[in-house]
Order: C-alpha cells, then sequence, then structure tokens
C-alpha cells in the first residue's frame, strides 16, 4: 500500500532536501557522494533518493521506505545506503540520519581505528569518535560494522568512506556531522606540524564535558 503525502510527510521531505543542500554549499558532499534521511512517525522513512543531484530534487521526488525497507513512496530509488540506515533507525533511538564523503573525516578513516581526543566536542557524540571496519557501500557488512561502531555513540568513521551522524532531528544530525569534519579536520592541522604532537583529553575530560554540554544553550 502506498503512503499518502500529508502535510507532515511534505514538511519533513522539504527539510531533507534543505539539508542535502547545505552539505553540498558547506563542502561536506560531493556530487551525489553522501545520503540524508529523516524518520516521520513509526512506520516511514524518507530518504535521498541514488545518484540525483540534490539540486534537482522537488517536492514531487519525496523518496519514502518502511521499516522493511519496501518502498512506500516515490518511484526513485532510495539511495544505495538503505540497509545502513535501517540499521541505524533499527538500533537506535535515531530519528534522522547524516551520511557524507566529507574531506578530513575520510582522510581520518583511512588513519586511525578512533579519532584523537583533541577536543571536547566529543563529548557531544558521546565520546571517543571510532573508525567502522570497511565493508563494501551498500552491503549489510557496512551496516553491521557501523553499528558496531556507534555502540554508545552518534555519530562514527567508516573507514576509507566517510562518515555518519546521527540525532533527534534532521539539524542535531547535521550539527553533529559539520562538528566530527571539523574535531578531524583540527586533529589533522595539528598532527601535520614537523616535530609536534597535539595534546589529547582524556575520556575523562571529555565526559565531564558531555555533562556540561546537556546543559548548553536555551532553555527547552
Amino acid at each position: 500500500m502506498t503512503t499518502r503525502v500529508t502535510d507532515e510527510v511534505a514538511a519533513a521531505w522539504r527539510d531533507l532536501v534543505d539539508t542535502a543542500r547545505r552539505s553540498v554549499t558547506d563542502g561536506l558532499v560531493v556530487g551525489t557522494s553522501g545520503n540524508v534521511s529523516v524518520r516521520v512517525g513509526a512506520d516511514l522513512v524518507l530518504l535521498t533518493p541514488s545518484g540525483v543531484p540534490y539540486d534537482r530534487l522537488t517536492p514531487d521526488d519525496v523518496t519514502g521506505v518502511d521499516p522493511s525497507g519496501r518502498q512506500v513512496l516515490g518511484t526513485l530509488v532510495p539511495t544505495s545506503e538503505l540497509p545502513l540506515h535501517l540499521a541505524v533507525y533499527g538500533a537506535t533511538d535515531a530519528r534522522a540520519i547524516v551520511h557524507t564523503h566529507a574531506v578530513h573525516a575520510t582522510a581520518v578513516s583511512t588513519l586511525v581505528d578512533r579519532l584523537p581526543l583533541v577536543h571536547y566536542m566529543a563529548g557531544a557524540l558521546g565520546g571517543q569518535v571510532r573508525t567502522a571496519a570497511y565493508a563494501a557501500y551498500g552491503t549489510r557488512e557496512l551496516a553491521e560494522n557501523a553499528l558496531l561502531a556507534l555502540r554508545d555513540r552518534t555519530g562514527c568513521l567508516l573507514r576509507n568512506h566517510g562518515m555518519l551522524t546521527y540525532g533527534s532531528t534532521l539539524s542535531q544530525a547535521y550539527d553533529r556531522t559539520a562538528q566530527l569534519e571539523w574535531m578531524c579536520r583540527v586533529w589533522l592541522t595539528a598532527s601535520s606540524v614537523p616535530g609536534r604532537s597535539p595534546s589529547l583529553l582524556t575520556e575523562a575530560e571529555v565526559d565531564t564535558a558531555a555533562a556540561r554540554l546537556r546543559g548548553y544553550g536555551q532553555p527547552g
């Protein structure tokens, strides 16, 4: 049965497309390398379609699946990373996911198993960010590897591939993506100074920052 495009679904699709386009504008995505999704209610996941430049997406291109992966909205084929997105929704409280091949995050994914603790904003992702073992894109193996790296975290690197973050909203998921890319850039920059090694925080220091971050911002 095809899902009806309600006002709620239409608004969620607009937010998804805006977020996807922002990832290109902010230099986190080149071409169609990356994908965004958002959960609407309990039974619908909207996703960017496979191989379609974000600037070409229109309100009529709504693409959605049910939790089993069956397409219930649109005619465009969903992103090839559908198994990855569904696995994260199934195993976490995610309501939105951003996956990109951002330059600095991808570079770091080739170098380390965990992003060194160069900044306390690691606390916003649950702690030290792990790198998921490599697997071919679009596979269940990649999804399983990502879930291991995401244990007690809201973001991870994907070996020789990119990164993924999730949140309770698209805005939060995107902010976490931007923060992770920034931390990767800081570490690469500091590590490139000849004869010097960046100072690192302890896990306890990051945990303290994480507790403080939970009260950051305006009430409500």
